[in-house]
């Protein structure tokens, strides 16, 4: 009855540790490997106001509200100063305009863009998976892929970005914060664990580094 007791308890450890280990295989393929891949890449990749880079100081035309109120919504929220100048248009015209920078706030809050010198973007956050939906069959070999539909938050939201002004002059803030929203994903498993292959969806091919 001893040897059986302590048979076992061995057995047990022993299934204990294959459970343990099999948990932090980065190349199974299971939810909670495709969930922390997805989670990898955005918290180094957050989203940003403008689909490519922008360079400041920026001059806008004081009675183009289309643009004005764009930038007015981060003068509001100190993100930028605005300063007004008459200029000239012909010899005896002028226009006034309003010319826009960045604050001490907003150089603070500034993603500079490393391959373009002087250019650079506001990020308002990074997706964080809710829940993994669906995924195609795969396997954990090296080289595997899988499409994967899953919904998303968006986190480390800063302040300016929760403002409403802020959200009216960027609809597409405005969306994006109102989630949980749902995408696709193509993930290929690699010697250290699964990643997102690049266009989160599309040139599966590629992985991201």
């Amino acid at each position: 009855m001893k040897a059986y007791s302590v048979s076992l308890k061995w057995s047990v450890a022993v299934l204990g540790v294959v459970v343990v280990l099999g948990g932090c295989d980065r190349k199974i393929d299971n939810t909670l490997n495709f969930t922390n891949a997805i989670n990898s890449y955005y918290s180094a990749h957050p989203t940003c106001l403008w689909p490519d880079p922008v360079q400041f100081p920026v001059q806008a035309n004081a009675s183009d509200t289309d643009k004005t109120s764009d930038y007015d919504a981060l003068v509001d929220q100190g993100l930028l100063v605005r300063t007004t100048a008459e200029k000239r248009v012909m010899i005896v015209a002028s226009k006034r305009v309003n010319n826009y920078d960045l604050s001490d706030k907003g150089r603070s809050a500034w993603a500079a863009d490393p391959n373009q010198p002087g250019y650079g973007n506001f990020c308002y956050g990074h997706r964080k998976v809710s829940n993994i939906d669906s995924f195609t069959p795969t396997t954990s070999k090296v080289g595997a892929t899988t499409q994967v539909a899953y919904h998303y938050t968006f986190v480390d939201v800063p302040s300016w970005a929760q403002a409403p002004e802020t959200q009216t002059a960027y609809p597409q803030l405005h969306s994006d914060l109102v989630g949980p929203l749902s995408a696709t994903a193509t993930l290929a498993n690699t010697s250290s664990g699964w990643r997102l292959a690049a266009g989160a969806g599309s040139n599966a091919g590629k992985i991201v580094e």
